[in-house]
């Protein structure tokens, strides 16, 4: 026997199907069942919406601390590449980097 494929549901139809379960006023087992969904399934979305969708509305924050965060390291590596630049024509005794005859 052959083991059973696991479905994978891309995040709009995830959210249609929450959102369908949310608001409507059938059960959770016969929205799945609309939906070719398991109620557990969609129980668990629902219970991830409701703990994470508030990082939806609030996120921006955290997205310019990343964004800050990206600039400060992209600073960083910049300085590595000067001061390793500098180093290799420190070595070779050349400006250019390029060893005479």
């Amino acid at each position: 026997m052959g083991r059973k494929s696991t479905k994978r549901y891309s995040p709009k139809s995830t959210f249609t199907v929450v959102l369908e379960g949310m608001k409507s006023e059938k059960s959770d087992a016969q929205v799945a069942r609309a939906f070719d969904v398991h109620p557990a399934t969609l129980s668990r979305w629902k219970q991830a919406f409701l703990e994470k969708g508030a990082e939806v509305f609030g996120g921006s924050e955290e997205v310019k601390g990343y964004e800050n965060r990206i600039g400060q390291l992209e600073r960083m590596l910049g300085q590595k590449e000067v001061e390793i630049a500098l180093l290799k024509n420190s070595l070779t005794g050349s400006p250019t980097g390029i060893r005479g005859p």
